[in-house]
């Protein structure tokens, strides 16, 4: 099948494509609108009417209406709406597959990733409703009884990302609504349908109440700081770019209506391979930690880093392994790299291999880009003042830095702002976790890939990779808050 005989993906007949808003599906009442297309081959996927700051008071207000009779719902019920809702994506997985896949540009690997992922995270969070404990604490007082009520937090907003568009909606969507929140869910503009409206029809179909999840469709410049600045959520939960996540925090801690942050924001992962490490291991787990999605990935390889006895030899080899993979067409099962998500983010690529070059790297793998297509590229003997091993790269890239011994391989893992995840390779596995603990991050991996994600696991970064911790029993704490209720069972002795 040719680019041009690419077929629109059948289950966009089946779901709407407009506002989720109080449980009805409803146009935005902005003046422009979002076409959200196949980043491969710019096939128009839908047109969806965006969301005017009227449409964000409706959603907030759909959810405040909604949330306390969600909440007081019993567990069971709950947790079975969310398994209703995981079974939903379950029972029409290839072609929610599809739509992922031709609009996010992913992989069939990175795709089933995503997708197995989205379930596994609804399925964990259904279990959430029962695993609320609250506390009874002990009082100087006599008589008395602190007790200590975890609660819902009431509204939470979704801010999520284009790169795993639902996994990384689920993750915030699921275990809110489990613990008794209501929901208003923003997706990125590349990524509408499967960030947000596969979500809410998911949930649409599991019978949610109306106003438990609402999904705004919306550009940032129009909504976005209202989003945040808004009264009604008490969290803002958002996955992104470190800027952009900074100036979220900024709003919603210093603005007129304070509110927690959860912000899982960008990386710089190192991945280290000491002097004693399997080196053939090595370059597959290197390879797949990279090129996965193109290397879109927050946790996604931006530093190798090697010890000088093997650094020849792991280059020669990493070399042999990366021209093996094939690029283009992501719906081609045979290609780990598929397209860029958009023009600006094109740009930003190349712009770091035009910049390397300029700098002195030394390119050992390289292809000429076609369309938003940018084969894999790889740099040698990048040193820490050149910007492929100070900044995110988000593609297809990345820099090799010699390291002359175990201290210096440290000194250079930790020598970012970043903090998200990182791995180490090595033959001797408690070596390897001194090593992680040595490195100033919320993720280490002792002989496995920088990405990874267990839905029963926390997940959450260091220094400017984060605040906040997801999944798991970590999330509960995230999505709820503690209510101290002092109970005085007898008379009070007062000094008057």
């Amino acid at each position: 099948m040719t680019v041009q005989e690419t077929e629109r993906p059948a289950f966009l007949e089946k779901l709407p494509t407009t506002l989720f808003i109080n449980g009805q599906w409803v146009p935005g009442h902005s003046s422009k609108s979002l076409t959200t297309f196949n980043p491969f081959n710019n096939q128009e996927l839908a047109t969806i009417a965006q969301a005017s700051p009227d449409d964000v008071d409706a959603a907030y207000h759909a959810a405040e209406q909604a949330q306390p009779a969600w909440a007081a719902l019993a567990p069971s019920k709950r947790s079975a709406i969310l398994q209703a809702a995981a079974s939903y994506l379950q029972d029409h997985y290839a072609d929610i597959l599809a739509v992922l896949s031709a609009e996010s540009g992913s992989s069939q690997l990175k795709s089933n990733i995503e997708l197995g992922g989205t379930i596994a995270a609804i399925r964990e969070a259904a279990t959430f409703p029962t695993r609320v404990h609250g506390k009874i604490l002990p009082s100087n007082s006599p008589g008395k009884e602190n007790r200590v009520y975890r609660e819902p937090l009431g509204v939470v907003a979704v801010i999520s990302p284009w790169n795993f568009p639902m996994l990384l909606s689920a993750r915030s969507v699921a275990p809110a609504l489990a613990l008794g929140n209501a929901v208003v869910l923003k997706p990125a503009s590349d990524t509408p349908l499967s960030g947000a409206l596969i979500l809410a029809k998911a949930f649409e179909a599991a019978g949610a109440p109306a106003g438990v999840l609402n999904a705004l469709v919306g550009s940032g410049g129009e909504i976005g700081d209202y989003f945040v600045a808004h009264r009604a959520p008490s969290l803002i939960s958002f996955t992104g770019s470190t800027p952009v996540g900074q100036n979220v925090g900024k709003i919603a801690v210093t603005g007129q209506h304070m509110k927690r942050v959860a912000l899982e924001l960008g990386g710089n992962a190192p991945f280290v391979v000491l002097e004693d490490a399997d080196l053939d291991e090595a370059v597959k787990a290197a390879t797949l930690g990279n090129f996965l999605h193109q290397g879109q990935i927050c946790m996604a390889i931006n530093r190798i880093i090697v010890l000088a006895p093997v650094y020849d030899a792991f280059i020669e080899k990493f070399v042999e392994q990366v021209q093996k993979l094939g690029y283009g067409d992501a719906a081609d099962p045979a290609n780990l790299i598929g397209p860029i998500i958009n023009d600006a983010q094109l740009d930003s690529v190349t712009g770091k291999i035009s910049q390397a070059r300029s700098e002195g790297a030394r390119e050992v793998l390289s292809g000429e880009v076609s369309g938003r297509v940018i084969p894999p590229h790889i740099f040698a003997d990048v040193t820490p003042d050149m910007e492929l091993f100070r900044e995110e790269i988000f593609g297809p890239v990345v820099g090799i830095t010699q390291a002359q011994d175990e201290e210096d391989a440290l000194r250079l893992a930790n020598d970012t702002h970043f903090g998200l995840s990182s791995a180490v390779f090595t033959g001797d596995l408690e070596r390897g976790v001194r090593f992680a603990r040595g490195i100033k991050a919320g993720m280490t991996h002792i002989n496995d890939i920088t990405v990874n994600d267990e839905p029963h696991v926390m997940f959450g970064g260091e220094k400017n990779s984060g605040l906040g911790r997801f999944n798991g029993e970590w999330a509960i704490e995230e999505f709820t808050t503690d209510r101290w209720v002092g109970v005085q069972s007898t008379p009070k002795r007062y000094p008057f």
